[in-house]
């Protein structure tokens, strides 16, 4: 059965002891840690007794991404990953997240690919590329990673869909699961108010049903399919400041916006 979790990035600045005791408050089935500079995030034993804790086991592990952890498991991208890998086996989770190499990080975009299957050969897990985005300077668009933003032009079988990075790309998210089809394994639940190419580059993480992206449909579609992966919620609630009663206000009205659009996963 469909699980829905929440990412720790979802109660930013909030510590990760935080992140587990308001997934617990608001009622989500499990967490996604992310990999920061925390090192309670790549401690096995310490998210072991936090999840023990609240009752919130590791559904999911985010490879590091995040720039004030960009040097958490070294430099290597793909060393990186195969720690996240061994991470996520020793908490029992089910499935890595991992964003597409970057144009620069030429050795290891080459090799991604053979790694990732060999990783989840090996682990028996889900690693599923995330899309991301182009970047636009000087009116001109980049895109920065490889072979590009949208991992549907890899070949590997399991997929993220980002919401917020889909109104990022000027893309419907609803035609990139259409795209995807049974790849899509994975999805980090939110919502953008842009879907034209061209607009602000802002990566929103809003609550889903408050932008513009077709969140609905697709989680109706997921439903209609018989998804079986995970939907982790990933807001942004910064705005929230140190109000955690409103920051668990739009968790649940999150978690119930998930629940309402797929009635047949549960």
């Amino acid at each position: 059965m469909t699980q829905i979790g929440m990412g720790t990035t979802s109660v930013l600045p909030r510590r990760l002891r935080d992140a587990f005791r308001l997934a617990a408050e608001a009622g989500f089935d499990g967490i996604e840690v992310m990999i920061t500079s925390d090192r309670g995030t790549h401690d096995p034993s310490r998210l072991t007794a936090l999840s023990e804790e609240f009752g919130m086991p590791v559904l999911s592990i985010h490879a590091p991404v995040l720039l004030f952890s960009s040097h958490v498991f070294g430099r290597n991208p793909l060393v990186k990953l195969r720690r996240s890998v061994e991470l996520a086996d020793a908490l029992g989770a089910t499935t890595v997240v991992v964003h597409p190499p970057y144009r620069w990080q030429r050795r290891s975009a080459a090799l991604f690919v053979e790694t990732v299957r060999r990783l989840s050969e090996r682990y028996g897990m889900r690693i599923a590329v995330e899309n991301m985005f182009p970047v636009t300077r000087g009116g001109i668009e980049h895109d920065p990673f490889a072979p590009g933003w949208n991992p549907g032009a890899l070949d590997v079988d399991a997929l993220t869909l980002d919401f917020s990075h889909a109104g990022m790309s000027g893309r419907s998210a609803a035609d990139l699961a259409h795209e995807w089809g049974s790849r899509l394994q994975h999805v980090h639940l939110c919502d953008a108010a842009c879907t034209e190419p061209g607009g602000a580059l802002l990566d929103e993480h809003l609550v889903p049903g408050r932008g513009a992206q077709p969140v609905a449909e697709v989680l109706q579609g997921l439903a209609d399919s018989g998804f079986a992966g995970h939907i982790i919620a990933e807001i942004n609630t910064r705005a929230c400041g140190r109000d955690d009663e409103q920051r668990v206000a739009w968790l649940r009205e999150t978690l119930e916006f998930a629940r309402s659009h797929t009635r047949v996963l549960h």
